[in-house]
């Protein structure tokens, strides 16, 4: 299968999830990285141009009746994202539901930034951090969850994400996280729909400890949303 500009490709045993093999090659798992970045921050850019829709509401359709945020501002990150502008399906709660098409490759994601954030040591500088869970129908993955958590992280070093009283294993590459079984992620999709919050924990290349808490008010509508857009 031909993957498109961003993702690394998926072998039928990969299918469903980045393996963990496959996370390990640096150039791959970087220009994923850099596409979800660009998207988060095409979606910002986006949002500041333009009034916040109501809740489980897109904007106006265009001529073609696709909603569309405004396009001139976010032209430089859909550059990089490969030339694909996310279009905002709906905000619900603190989750938007977006879609993409990368190369005619149809994409469809979750998107959220922490309710609240804490560094140990305290007020250490970081990026911006996101919550992403993507679909992707062209390489059978769907209800990927992510975290691009605004810093390099420790080489080598395990994170945690914490929802429902359970306590998930993280895959760690720069500055992503990807769950580390994969035959776990169905289950803690299933927990974040039916949780208020979770818990993201890492530790950056310098030592300092994070700790960002993402609000998951919301996030049940916006995948029903984006599983209507990218049909299994």
């Amino acid at each position: 299968m031909q993957a498109f500009a961003g993702y690394p490709s998926r072998d039928v045993a990969g299918a469903g999830h980045l393996p963990v093999t496959m996370l390990r090659e640096l150039s791959h798992i970087m220009s994923f990285r850099r596409f979800l970045t660009a998207l988060a921050g095409c979606v910002l850019v986006c949002a500041a141009a333009g009034p916040a829709p109501a809740q489980g509401v897109g904007p106006k359709k265009g001529p073609a009746g696709s909603a569309k945020p405004p396009a001139s501002p976010a032209a430089p990150s859909a550059a990089m994202a490969g030339g694909a502008e996310p279009n905002l399906l709906g905000q619900f709660g603190t989750w938007g539901a977006y879609s993409a098409t990368p190369n005619g490759k149809k994409v469809c994601f979750a998107l959220a930034k922490p309710s609240s954030s804490k560094t140990n040591p305290p007020n250490r500088p970081r990026d911006p951090a996101y919550a992403f869970v993507s679909t992707r129908p062209a390489e059978k993955v769907f209800n990927e969850v992510s975290i691009m958590i605004g810093y390099a992280l420790k080489p080598g070093s395990e994170s945690a994400l914490e929802v429902g009283g359970a306590s998930y294993a993280m895959y760690t590459q720069g500055d992503g996280l990807w769950i580390k079984n994969a035959a776990e992620e169905e289950r803690l999709v299933e927990a974040m729909r039916k949780s208020a919050d979770v818990v993201v924990k890492g530790t950056s290349a310098k030592g300092t400890e994070t700790t960002d808490v993402f609000s998951l008010k919301g996030l049940s509508q916006a995948l029903d949303r984006i599983a209507q857009d990218c049909r299994r």
